[in-house]
Order: structure tokens, then C-alpha cells, then sequence
């Protein structure tokens, strides 16, 4: 299904064309108990992988969550068919059957909820503005401000998150700094999606390292390169290259990364996430909640996985309040104060709105897939890492996201 974001946002390599493709698992029992999963993108592709892995499940017990483990993601198999994301919303549709027949939500299965409320970062892209100039574009220091500021009054955030890689460095450390002088009470990161060579990268880290960071986020890719950056005397966090015990231990071994960026569908599901976040708390490495552009089943995901765990201290990371809509009843999950509330009702406490579903299914249907690879406002353009060639912060560009017309001025 397709899920309207309020704009086009841009990152590293290359958009999200105003609006989340994303699908939905229903796991049912055979006394019609039904269970929610959710994984990103897709399409058509995915469904079918989705089927196909769950017809070897046929009768399978939902509570035997290792056996289903080992039944999809037998790691010498994987090397030809990884099917890491596609285990992990089937696990999300076990739990939250679990919880619903035991009448306990998912964060009881894992242990038990250590906060109510789970703090949430603001996550700010540059974006095109729409052909009519609504919404309105965020491109230069003064407009990412000004959209910062207005979703701190909406939402209360605290923590704000630049997604960046997209304008040359110096444009967008103008823009970073440009958020730590208007908010001097706030925390701050900045994540260019692993689009620098390592020795930018360091420069960029001396010139942010003086502001309130959380940390800096995935500068360059891979943990050689952000072992060299972490010299620098900057926190570093990673969602790309720490998504797997093995390279988990290489970092623990060889510390690259201060903090790991849990996400529950890179992982294989939220009891991977448990399990990492234990590695990490035995290790002193530092932990939070990593967002991929989630609706409202994967949202509880996170919520879930943040209540448990002993060592958070820093604010979630959610695409969430850039869509226009979900497809669960009682529409999105409100924020409150920059914070979300643990949900609480058995299972993940969330349920389908069966009209959002049918017409966000045709919306589909209607608008297809869209390249993630590719930006609409630089049609010709195409991602290389490191990165050679950046967006020209001085133009400025409309774009009809969901046919790929652009103008630029």
C-alpha cells in the first residue's frame, strides 16, 4: 500500500517521492486470532516473498518463534535468499499474537516496560516544495529552521535529526549549525546516509564536534572508516554496517560505533533487537531505536523495543510525523511533549482500519512503486558512495512527486 507523506523529502541517495510504499502481513490463527506485521516497500515483489515464505508456515505454532527462525533464516541459505525483513514482520505478527492470547502487550514478553512514554526526535529533511509551493520547500538554513520550529510547537521535540548527504558539506553544516543557535536547549545529529569519504568525514566531525551532538550518524560507511572518524572525539552511530551479531562483534572487538541504531526489520525482528541490546549493554556500547519509514504496526514495534531497554538515553529516531495518514484505527499515534506512549492493550495494542487499508491499497494500485535510488528533481543524477556530485543549494525546485514532473527556478 501507498501512505501520503506531507512532502517529498530528499536524502543521500536519492528521495522519498512523497509518500511510504509499505506492506502489510496478517497472521491468522486457526480459531481466527489474527496477528500484524509490516515491512518496507516492495510492492508486488513483496507480497510474493511474503507468500512464499508463508507457505512453509501453514500450521505452525506462533509461540515457537525460534523454529520459525531457523525455518526462514538458515544463514548459509540466506547467502541466495535473505529473507531477514520478511521473517521480521512475520515475528511482529507472532508477538502480537502471543500477547493477544495471553491478554499481555508484546513489551511483557520481553521483559517488561521501564518507561511509559519513549522520547522522539524530530526528523528533519531537505524537501521539494509541492507545484503549488505547498508544502513549502526546505533547502536553506532559514527554511529547515523555520520547519524545525514549527514542528517543535506542534510536537514538543527536543531532539532534532538532520537526514543530510544531499547539499555539499559546507551548506549543510551551515544548516546543522544553523539548528543548534535557535534551539540552544536542544540535542542534536546529523546523518548523511554514509556519503563521505572518510577524510571529509573527519573534517565534518571537527566542525560539529563542539555542538550539542547526541552523536554522529553513519558520516562514512563502513566501520573502518568510522573507526577513523570516531577519533575525533565524536560519538558515532550506525545503522548500515552494525545489522548483524557478526559485524556487532567486530565492533565490540574493534569499536567503529558508540551507539547502534536498532531497527527491527534490519535485525530480523524485535527479539534480535533485545538480544543485540544486551551484547551492547555488556559491552558499554550505547544503543537507540533506528527508523525505516514506518507506519503504525512497526511504530508499536519500536515503542515496544524502547519501553524494555535498560540502557536507552537517547531519543527514538520515527519518519512518523511526516505522513499524512496511517492505516490503524484511531488514525496516527499522537505525540506528546516529543515523547510517544507505550502502547498497552495485549499484543502490539494496535488494529487495521480495514477502510485506510482499501484505499491505500488503491492508491497503490493508482501511483505503483517508486526508485528510492532516485531523486525527482534530478532525473539524470544517480547515487555513487562516496558521493562526487551534490545538489545545488542555490536552486530551487517544485516537485509532483507522484509523477516525477519538476521545475526548477
Amino acid at each position: 500500500m501507498t501512505v501520503p507523506l506531507e512532502a517529498v523529502l530528499r536524502h543521500s541517495n536519492g528521495a522519498h517521492w512523497g509518500r511510504f510504499v509499505r506492506t502489510i502481513v496478517e497472521v491468522e490463527t486457526e480459531d481466527g486470532l489474527i496477528g500484524l506485521g509490516e515491512l518496507g516497500g516492495g510492492g508486488e515483489s513483496a507480497e510474493l516473498a511474503v507468500r512464499a515464505a508463508g507457505a512453509s508456515l501453514v500450521g505452525h505454532d506462533p509461540f515457537q518463534l525460534e523454529a520459525m527462525y531457523a525455518k526462514l533464516c538458515n544463514p548459509t541459505a540466506s547467502l541466495y535468499n535473505n529473507k531477514v525483513q520478511i521473517h521480521a514482520a512475520l515475528e511482529f505478527a507472532c508477538l502480537d499474537l502471543i500477547g493477544q492470547r495471553v491478554g499481555v502487550p508484546v513489551h511483557d514478553l520481553l521483559g517488561g516496560r521501564l518507561r511509559e512514554r519513549v522520547p522522539v526526535a524530530s526528523y528533519l529533511f531537505f524537501r521539494y516544495a509541492g507545484p503549488d509551493g505547498e508544502p513549502g520547500e526546505v533547502r536553506t538554513p532559514e527554511q529547515l529552521v523555520a520547519h524545525a520550529q514549527d514542528l517543535k510547537q506542534r510536537y514538543g521535540f527536543t531532539t532534532h535529526k538532520l537526514k543530510g548527504g544531499v547539499f555539499p558539506s559546507a551548506h549543510e553544516l551551515e544548516c546543522y549549525k544553523a539548528l543548534a543557535r535557535a534551539f540552544p536547549d536542544d540535542r542534536f545529529r546529523y546523518d548523511p546516509n554514509a556519503v563521505y569519504a572518510v577524510g571529509e568525514a573527519i573534517e565534518i566531525a571537527r566542525q560539529i564536534r563542539d555542538e550539542p551532538n547526541d552523536y554522529l550518524e553513519d558520516p562514512t560507511f563502513g566501520l573502518n572508516g568510522l573507526r577513523q572518524v570516531r577519533r575525533e572525539g565524536i560519538p558515532i552511530a550506525t545503522n548500515t554496517v552494525v545489522v548483524d551479531f557478526e559485524q556487532l562483534a567486530t565492533n565490540v572487538l574493534q569499536p567503529a560505533a558508540d551507539v547502534i541504531l536498532l531497527d527491527t526489520t534490519f535485525w530480523g525482528g524485535i527479539r534480535p533487537c533485545v538480544r543485540a541490546a544486551g551484547v551492547c549493554d555488556a559491552f558499554q556500547v550505547g544503543v537507540s531505536v533506528h527508523s525505516s519509514g514506518e507506519l503504525g504496526i512497526q511504530l508499536a514495534t519500536m515503542l515496544h523495543l524502547a519501553a524494555t531497554l535498560p540502557t536507552l538515553r537517547f531519543a527514538i529516531d520515527a519518519h512518523y510525523h511526516q505522513l499524512r495518514d496511517d492505516v490503524i484505527v484511531g488514525g496516527k499515534i499522537p505525540y506528546h511533549q516529543g515523547t510517544m506512549e507505550v502502547p498497552t492493550a495485549p499484543g502490539l495494542g494496535v488494529k487495521l482500519d480495514p477502510d485506510k487499508v482499501g484505499t491505500y491499497a488503491e492508491l497503490y494500485k493508482k501511483l505503483g512503486p517508486y526508485p528510492y535510488d532516485r531523486d525527482p528533481g534530478r532525473p539524470d543524477w544517480y547515487p555513487l558512495v562516496p558521493a562526487q556530485e551534490f545538489a545545488d543549494p542555490a536552486v530551487s525546485i517544485a516537485v509532483d512527486a507522484a509523477y516525477g514532473w519538476a521545475t526548477a527556478s
